[in-house]
């Protein structure tokens, strides 16, 4: 938790307490299989933003480009 004080317009003093969002605590065993198939170096921050980004996407076959249909 962190606390926070910001300064009212009359001085006064306000304490604001911040929690983290716990929406996303661990990133989904298939995004990070497929983070250590893409990345040479696990972790590292290029891979675990590459694995959060699969999560919340909702898993590897939902992110990326993927193969464009042809018309």
């Amino acid at each position: 938790m962190k606390e926070v004080k910001p300064l009212d317009v009359g001085g006064n003093v306000k304490i604001i307490i911040m929690q983290k969002s716990s929406a996303l605590k661990k990133i989904s065993a298939a995004c990070k299989a497929a983070a250590k198939r893409k990345f040479k170096v696990w972790p590292s921050a290029y891979a675990s933003g590459w694995g959060v980004r699969c999560t919340r996407a909702g898993g590897p076959s939902r992110f990326g480009g993927g193969k464009k249909k042809k018309k």
